[in-house]
């Protein structure tokens, strides 16, 4: 897989003084590359279209150790910002696949986004938008842990995830949804919690675009209207769509042990947390029965996995 360059926004700090008494520590962006303008936003879409959309469709889920933006648009702040109309970013697409430039599955891929998810999330936010906040049908409410601000846990997959944010106000859809909003789900944060995180850390977090996406999509909150299912997943679903788990100190296959991975053990324990609900689910039925025929050893080696994670979240 050739990569692209990545789009950073790096910052640097600097100490100034204060009418000399006080030093305050502020970041000034060093390369912003975010577009501001209506010909900046162009300028981007044209990129995308003619250097990344005829890859997108292969590699749209995949995620890559210190590779940023791979093959995707960049152009979402760009369009909450209204900097671009949704409708000539689709017309963008089709004339590059009419033209043989970019093959069915990257179109359709990129499209189906544009015009179906974007405004599917659209029309459910401005109809329930008095009470996405008030939803939590998990009951989940542990605190955001500090390696959400910081970067900094031995988890490669997270710390890759958080770090490209705090760098760039970015992260691609799977990052989101597969990594940092799932170990959140996985492990019980509060939803307001994580919304809070999502909103003021992404450049292109639009609360219309994001809440229906975090605490629908990403965190069960609304019980089931925006998916059919939690979107849960252990360490082996990262595993397959990337390679960090070649460079993490955790084994994704493992769910106890010194080595086991946060998301394994959390995962199984999520699944016997929420088996009432995720029996009755069909996409996850399954799911409860491999719970329920795993050894009780094993079974026993996993909750007490969890509760050393739960003590020690800080230190993972």
């Amino acid at each position: 897989m050739k990569h692209q360059p990545d789009n950073p926004m790096r910052c640097r700090s600097v100490s100034l003084s204060c009418k000399g008494k006080i030093n305050h520590l502020i970041r000034l962006p060093e390369d912003f590359n975010w577009p501001v303008t209506r010909s900046q936003a162009l300028e981007a879409l044209d990129s995308f279209i003619n250097t990344r959309l005829a890859s997108f469709g292969d590699h749209q889920d995949a995620m890559w150790t210190n590779e940023q933006t791979l093959f995707h648009s960049l152009l979402s702040s760009c369009l909450n910002l209204k900097l671009i109309n949704p409708q000539e970013v689709v017309e963008a697409a089709l004339v590059h696949y009419q033209a043989g430039h970019a093959p069915i599955n990257a179109v359709e891929g990129f499209i189906r986004q544009i015009v179906g998810w974007r405004e599917y999330v659209r029309g459910l936010y401005w109809y329930h938008r008095a009470d996405w906040l008030t939803w939590n049908a998990l009951e989940a409410n542990q605190p955001l842990p500090d390696f959400y601000w910081t970067g900094k846990t031995h988890m490669h997959c997270m710390n890759q995830s958080i770090t490209q944010v705090l760098q760039t106000g970015y992260g691609h859809h799977i990052q989101r949804l597969m990594v940092t909003g799932l170990f959140s789900l996985l492990y019980g944060v509060n939803p307001k919690a994580i919304h809070q995180w999502y909103l003021g850390f992404f450049v292109d977090a639009i609360a219309w675009v994001e809440v229906p996406n975090t605490l629908g999509m990403s965190q069960y909150a609304d019980g089931g209207i925006v998916g059919s299912k939690p979107y849960i997943a252990s360490g082996n679903y990262i595993n397959k769509m990337s390679n960090y788990c070649k460079h993490c100190r955790y084994n994704p296959k493992k769910s106890s042990g010194d080595d086991a991975c946060p998301f394994t053990t959390l995962y199984w324990n999520f699944v016997d947390k929420h088996q009432e609900r995720l029996s009755k689910n069909p996409r996850l039925a399954m799911q409860v029965k491999h719970w329920s025929n795993k050894a009780p050893n094993e079974q026993q080696a996993i909750k007490e996995q969890t509760l050393w994670l739960v003590n020690h979240i800080q230190d993972i």
